[in-house]
């Protein structure tokens, strides 16, 4: 999303600062709605290259009914010993940690089952690399996949989880006819992935045993509403964002955001106030929700409203996370979600507050 507001100054600024490209904003933020401007910044790519080079692993396409070549990753269990570091001095485009991991001296032994990788807006299926080589010690093979119009696979009309979740169920049957898929599947996805995941876990085709749902949407037009004003103010952004964000707030207002809502939707020929995640929810067997609530990008408040709407579902609100610090709390999370896998507590399910300190 940074680039989304370097890409709108660029445009303004190099028209002068003109009043009168004020009715040209909803295009142009519509635009950046309908599909990703690439890889968020805020993704480096170093730490990303650096573990792949060691790892073994298997990766492919699968081209889907509409043609989208759609791409994933298998990773398979092993003892990796994971250990995760941050940068000294970490700026913003600092969100990845980096990766120190053991390489198995002997082959895998067969996974307990397969984990299902879903990333976020702007982030590729490798953002998932933390929680591909912890799951892997648990005895899991997970497979990550490229959402459509992100990293590796192909352009195609944003769905906000719909279409995407289409494209999954294709690439799960195929995957299972390849036998990639081994044992219970599960479903494990993070934001724009969250909301992919819960459409999925109720497709019947995909034929999910668990979903773990972190930060997702509850509707996909409030979550723009909430989204953008935010990384207009105190998202994370370099100094040289500050002029940037300046004008966008000067000119950004409600009515242009509106009409950058009402564009997009109607450009993708999915009304975003239709994209409605409680409704799939309700059909997903075994759901585990995951908020923080210092989340800005993606206010609790969504999180808490699926949670409220899914008396089935397990809950889990983190004091003090944010939409980029949350996922990668993996010494807190991670035997939450391997005790769902384990033993799905589909009646347990309420409010539970977890303390990471």
């Amino acid at each position: 999303m940074l680039r989304l507001i370097i890409a709108l100054a660029a445009c303004l600024l190099t028209a002068g600062f003109s009043f009168s490209l004020r009715p040209g904003l909803p295009a142009s933020l519509a635009a950046h709605l309908v599909a990703p401007d690439g890889t968020s910044p805020l993704l480096p790519p170093g730490p990303i290259n650096a573990a792949l080079d060691r790892l073994a692993d298997r990766a492919g396409t699968v081209t889907t009914g509409d043609g989208v070549d759609v791409f994933w990753r298998a990773i398979d269990p092993g003892n990796y010993d994971l250990r995760m570091s941050w940068p000294k001095g970490q700026g913003v485009a600092d969100t990845f940690p980096d990766l120190d991991f053991n390489i198995p001296a002997a082959p895998a032994a067969n996974p307990r089952a397969t984990v299902l990788l879903l990333h976020g807006w702007m982030m590729h299926g490798d953002s998932m690399l933390p929680w591909a080589l912890r799951l892997g010690e648990a005895g899991y093979r997970t497979i990550a996949i490229d959402l459509r119009n992100h990293g590796r696979s192909g352009q195609a009309p944003s769905g906000y989880g719909t279409r995407e979740a289409d494209d999954v169920a294709q690439v799960v049957s195929a995957l299972r006819d390849r036998g990639e898929i081994v044992g219970p599947l599960h479903l494990l996805g993070v934001s724009y992935g969250a909301a992919t995941a819960i459409f999925a876990g109720a497709d019947p085709r995909v034929g999910a045993d668990s979903v773990v749902a972190m930060e997702s949407f509850a509707v996909a037009d409030d979550a723009i509403r909430d989204m953008v004003p935010y990384m207009l103010t105190d998202a994370p952004a370099p100094p040289s964002a500050w002029l940037t964000r300046q004008w966008l707030k000067w000119q950004l207002d409600d009515a242009v955001l509106e009409a950058a809502i009402e564009k997009a939707g109607a450009t993708l020929g999915l009304p975003l106030g239709g994209v409605d995640v409680t409704e799939p929810l309700a059909q997903v067997s075994c759901p585990l929700l995951v908020h923080g609530d210092a989340d800005r990008h993606v206010p609790v408040a969504h999180g808490r409203a699926l949670a409220a709407s899914a008396p089935h579902a397990r809950y889990i609100e983190m004091p003090g996370e944010d939409h980029l610090t949350l996922p990668m709390q993996l010494d807190a999370l991670a035997p939450e979600v391997l005790d769902w896998f384990d033993q799905p507590g589909c009646g347990d399910s309420g409010i539970r507050t977890a303390s990471l300190r």
